[in-house]
């Protein structure tokens, strides 16, 4: 039995941040950081079913091509995917009046919808890249029992080589997103190794008044390379999205239209029209 301290519930019996009942949830899920994207989202449904709101946390749950699809806010940071999939999956996997683990596990189909910044010349603003891996700078695996596989390791340890990783930054993990969805999903989209970041000024190397520790550091990571990947992007939630989904048993994958472009000293103009076509690209995918 999980304690009520661990497995937290409100007067309703909905889940204590995201406010959801179980029967709230669909098994394919739309997860973005921005809350104004939910309704962007939602509007293209057939129907729609339901809408919570708890904190940043929206929910906005209904059909799409005849499918039940689950769009959902989550904020900014790693944290607060910790937060989202821990208690997506209890809603799916725990019996929350009895408060015991299911014996039938369902897997969920996260996909992540997100903007973030290139530091590739090839990948300009505007274009969309889809994360084949992350790498997480937040450290949230590092508090789970988390093991990368000899792959992610392999690429890890080049990782550290290539970039002359210091170990006076936060201790650094890499995962890879689920394959089979990143297919689905990405088709035509530009693939690269994302570099989740636990902040957005320093850690992603920007100056306003405070010097980076790093200030070199997109130069450092733009020259990666390792057996065709390399690491084309900055976002903030990818990491944990990924190694969380990996130790539940979900599968996940995360898309990002490309607002700033790092190594061109550039910001898209409007980026709404690409996010809006990313939209539909991925629902349309999503339920195919």
């Amino acid at each position: 039995m999980i304690h009520s301290s661990e497995l937290i519930l409100n007067p309703d019996g909905s889940i204590y941040h995201l406010a959801l009942q179980p029967e709230q949830v669909a098994h394919k899920i739309i997860v973005a950081g921005d809350p104004d994207r939910i309704a962007t989202i939602s509007a293209k449904f057939d129907s729609i079913e339901c809408k919570v709101q708890n904190r940043e946390f929206i929910t906005h749950t209904g059909t799409f091509n005849g499918q039940r699809v689950t769009a959902m806010a989550t904020g900014i940071g790693t944290d607060n995917i910790d937060i989202v999939l821990n208690e997506l999956d209890a809603l799916v996997n725990c019996n929350l009046q009895e408060r015991t683990v299911k014996e039938q596990l369902t897997s969920l189909e996260i996909v992540r919808i997100g903007t973030c910044g290139s530091i590739q010349e090839h990948v300009p603003a505007d274009q969309i890249v889809v994360s084949t891996h992350a790498i997480g700078l937040d450290g949230l695996m590092n508090f789970y029992d988390f093991e990368m596989d000899a792959e992610e390791n392999k690429m890890f340890e080049e990782f550290k080589s290539q970039t002359e990783w210091r170990d006076r930054f936060n201790k650094p993990y890499l995962v890879k997103g689920s394959s089979d969805l990143i297919e689905r999903i990405g088709k035509g989209f530009h693939p690269g190794v994302t570099m989740t970041a636990n902040g957005f000024y320093a850690p992603q190397g920007r100056r306003l008044r405070l010097l980076p520790r790093h200030p070199k550091v997109n130069e450092d990571l733009r020259k990666f390379k390792f057996e065709g990947n390399m690491i084309v992007n900055y976002e903030m939630e990818t990491s944990a999205l990924y190694g969380l989904s990996k130790l539940m048993g979900h599968k996940a994958c995360t898309v990002c239209a490309v607002v700033a472009n790092r190594y061109a000293n550039s910001f898209s103009d409007d980026y709404k029209p690409v996010m809006n076509k990313l939209i539909d690209d991925v629902l349309e995918r999503l339920t195919a």
